[in-house]
């Protein structure tokens, strides 16, 4: 599926099943909560928190979804291409970083 499938597929979602899209306000909001529940597994799965007993770690896939439907819903609803907005960004940091990464001694 490419970015722009998944654009349309969230969009007919919406559009079917979720009635209408929540305000953009509320869809920040949500992708806030939904960042921090991907980074509650990440801290638990590989960093030092361990899971409570009611807790079953085998989300993290399923999280990062989450995080990527709301940010799919804002961009639908701000009118934002996100393969064209993506392949802008992937310029950008190849230009300014070309050289960057490769000189910093802490990553060799």
């Amino acid at each position: 599926m490419t970015i722009s499938e998944a654009q349309q597929q969230v969009d007919e979602w919406i559009k079917t099943i979720g009635v209408r899209y929540f305000s953009e306000l509320t869809n920040m909001a949500i992708l806030t909560e939904e960042v921090g529940e991907l980074a509650r597994v990440m801290a638990r799965k590989y960093g030092d928190q361990s899971f409570k007993s009611s807790e079953n770690g085998d989300h993290l896939a399923d999280e990062m979804a989450d995080v990527l439907w709301v940010l799919i819903c804002l961009a639908n609803q701000t009118g934002i291409d996100l393969t064209e907005a993506f392949s802008k960004n992937m310029d950008k940091k190849t230009k300014r970083d070309a050289d960057r990464h490769k000189n910093n001694e802490k990553l060799h």
